[in-house]
């Protein structure tokens, strides 16, 4: 079976599988947003991932799926998840075949995320979006599921003790919220 099938397969919402976010902050108070994963149709696939620029109010210089914060004129996740990548890196809604949502992530900074997975064709020609992208760059699906490539960390945060995962790709360092949400996924396939 192909990585994509496995993932379709992976995200059916009956199966239970143990998952590690800021949920002991609780849903109250958390806003709606949705990332897309955007893995390409390579016989190899990858996943496209974005740099944030160091100048943003919010997460700064991190390394983070398309997407954003769920606004009104959006129908659903899906098409939150759809536009955002759309307005980051040109990702046109209709290039994408969503095959799945994958758990929800609740963030320590107060976003409850549905990260939506598609599929997207091979060397689309992306174009960054300065206001909100830096940079983009393609990682091996197959380097990102591998949990032996996302080291658990712990750190003090706003007083709090946490736990983070952190991946280090090249010059690339994956960390956070991005991270967790990949960690998630993997767990899905095992």
């Amino acid at each position: 079976m192909n990585w994509i099938a496995r993932i379709e397969a992976a995200l059916d919402p009956a199966r239970h599988i143990p998952i590690e976010d800021e949920r002991y902050l609780g849903d109250e108070g958390h806003r709606a947003a949705a990332v897309l994963i955007p893995i390409t149709d390579r016989s190899e696939p990858g996943v496209i991932l974005t740099q944030r620029p160091d100048w943003l109010r919010s997460h700064a210089g991190q390394v983070a799926f398309p997407g954003g914060k769920i606004d009104e004129v959006d129908a659903d996740a899906i098409s939150a998840a759809l536009r955002e990548a759309n307005e980051e890196l040109s990702i046109r809604p209709e290039k994408v075949q969503v095959i799945g949502i994958a758990d929800t992530y609740y963030s320590g900074s107060g976003y409850r995320i549905e990260p939506v997975v598609g599929v997207i064709p091979p060397d689309l020609p992306l174009r960054a979006n300065p206001d909100e992208v830096e940079d983009w760059f393609e990682v091996p699906l197959a380097f990102l599921l591998d949990p032996s490539n996302a080291v658990k960390k712990e750190a003090v945060w706003n007083g709090r003790q946490r736990a983070y995962y952190d991946m280090q790709w090249g010059e690339r360092r994956i960390w956070g919220v991005t991270a967790g949400i990949i960690a998630n996924l993997a767990r899905r396939l095992l």
